[in-house]
């Protein structure tokens, strides 16, 4: 909440509170927002002709009526979206006024509500705690599940925390909306903490947090695009969440901390250094502005013979500093003072089979990102998969 302060730092569009306050924003205009979408398509039916509109407006497709549906699902959604930002205005003491004067501001400077993150931040229900995101969660969790297993079995006793053993604290940068920092305090004998930038995230992480019942949440997530749709039962159909097994973990909260914040800063201070057993990067390396500042981060907060466990793509986004190959990552790793280590078979093939050295211990996995198990398009990668040993 001191950092969310208006007060403290210079106020622009990367101030925590500025960042907070367009997520909010975006969350509550989700109807206005993806309404001006489902009419923009509409005005480009209207250049359809009429004889071809009387093939689209029979029983068989109501191209119109469909539209119309969407309209109405938009509204269900809505609901949801509203209770995020309703929970994350209470949560963070942010007042009806504030918000009006920031999206007031916002308008008059032509930077509408933020749409697509907001439809991403809702798609993460799916892939994080429905049924549906099962096939996206399980092969990749397995992976670093067994490889914790591995690594540390005094913690483990049948789920329970091992009194022989004090708890390994983990760290989970990058968390989403926090579910693989679940299924890892699960394991027993790990004290977690998950850290998240993202204030979209952030928000639709803290509403289910305080509303974790099983199958209290409905979403239609696939409304946002008509592409891909094998019929338009599939396009609408809703998704439930959490799944009962999900919930289950969300009985107790307060076992997993969340730390919100960009990785690098939030954990710069030297009393942070070598405080975590284990760092988890699961789809997140390729966040960085700078690649180098998260290796760095890494291998500092790791206590000498700490370990660190990384599955993910390679997607650099918008604006990086440096861009690494996958073999140039490991190189430098292994420079810093890592030693890469042995992988379980779950994690996939060797990416450089044949090799003797560093190399020849990454494994990739296909694996899936945010898609729709019904949709007729997939979106995955070849994840690569290591985990190192930092010196003693």
């Amino acid at each position: 909440m001191g950092r969310l302060a208006r007060d403290q730092g210079t106020w622009n569009a990367n101030h925590p509170r500025w960042r907070l306050l367009k997520a909010i924003d975006g969350f509550r205009s989700y109807r206005d927002a993806n309404k001006a979408e489902v009419d923009r398509w509409r005005e480009a039916y209207r250049h359809v002709g009429k004889d071809q509109k009387k093939l689209l407006e029979s029983p068989a497709v109501n191209y119109r009526q469909k539209l119309n549906t969407l309209d109405h699902l938009i509204d269900r959604n809505a609901l949801l979206s509203d209770a995020i930002a309703a929970h994350a205005q209470s949560f963070y003491a942010v007042s009806d006024p504030e918000l009006s004067e920031f999206a007031r501001d916002e308008a008059e400077a032509g930077r509408p509500a933020e749409r697509v993150s907001v439809v991403q931040a809702l798609k993460h229900y799916v892939r994080d705690w429905s049924v549906e995101g099962a096939r996206e969660r399980d092969p990749a969790f397995a992976c670093l599940l067994r490889t914790l297993e591995g690594l540390y079995p005094d913690r483990l006793d049948g789920g329970n925390n091992n009194a022989s053993a004090p708890p390994a604290r983990v760290l989970v940068p990058g968390a989403g909306l926090g579910r693989l920092g679940y299924e890892v305090e699960a394991l027993g004998g790990f004290e977690v903490t998950i850290n998240e930038w993202s204030t979209y995230m952030i928000a639709a992480y803290r509403y289910l947090e305080s509303h974790p019942a099983a199958d209290s949440h409905v979403l239609h997530p696939f409304i946002d695009s008509l592409s891909h749709h094998a019929t338009t039962t599939d396009l609408q159909r809703p998704i439930v969440f959490p799944s009962p097994e999900s919930a289950s973990l969300l009985n107790d909260p307060s076992r997993v901390l969340l730390v919100e914040g960009d990785f690098t800063t939030v954990f710069s201070s030297s009393s942070s250094s070598g405080s975590y057993d284990v760092i988890i990067t699961y789809f997140f390396l390729d966040t960085a502005r700078n690649l180098l500042s998260y290796l760095d981060t890494v291998f500092r907060l790791l206590r000498p013979g700490g370990h660190w466990l990384n599955l993910g793509p390679l997607l650099y986004g918008t604006g990086p500093w440096v861009q690494l190959s996958l073999d140039e990552i490991v190189r430098v790793t292994e420079d810093m003072g890592f030693e890469l280590l042995d992988l379980d078979p779950v994690c996939g093939e060797p990416t450089f089979p044949g090799d003797a050295g560093s190399l020849g211990k990454v494994q990739g996995m296909e694996a899936i990102y945010g898609s729709n198990a019904r949709g007729l398009t997939k979106s995955s990668y070849m994840a690569q998969s290591w985990v190192a040993q930092k010196a003693e």
